[in-house]
C-alpha cells in the first residue's frame, strides 16, 4: 500500500464530484455548464448540485473496491467528506 494512492484517490473523488455536477448540469439543465453554475449560484442550490455530482464518487468507490484497490476508495471517501465541509460553507 502507498501513501500516494491515498492522494490520487482524494483527487479522483474531486474530479469526479466535478464530472458529476457536470453530466447534472449538462444533461438536465438547459444551460451551458458555467451558466448553470452561476443559475444555482444565484438560485442558493451550489450545495445541492455539489451533493448530486458526488454521487458519482458512489460509483467510482465501488468499482475501487472490486478492482482492490482499497487505498484509492479510502482517498474517494475523504474526497467526498472534503466536498461535505465545502458543500455545509457554501
Amino acid at each position: 500500500m502507498k501513501k500516494i494512492d491515498l492522494l490520487y484517490g482524494i483527487l479522483i473523488g474531486l474530479l469526479g464530484a466535478f464530472l458529476g455536477c457536470f453530466l447534472f448540469v449538462s444533461l438536465f439543465t438547459n444551460f451551458d455548464f458555467i451558466e448553470g453554475v452561476h443559475a444555482m449560484k444565484s438560485e442558493g442550490k451550489l450545495g445541492k448540485l455539489i451533493t448530486i455530482g458526488a454521487i458519482l464518487n458512489l460509483f467510482i468507490f465501488f468499482f475501487l473496491l472490486k478492482q482492490k484497490k482499497e487505498m484509492l476508495a479510502r482517498g474517494v471517501v475523504f474526497g467526498t467528506i472534503i466536498l461535505t465541509f465545502v458543500t455545509l460553507f457554501v
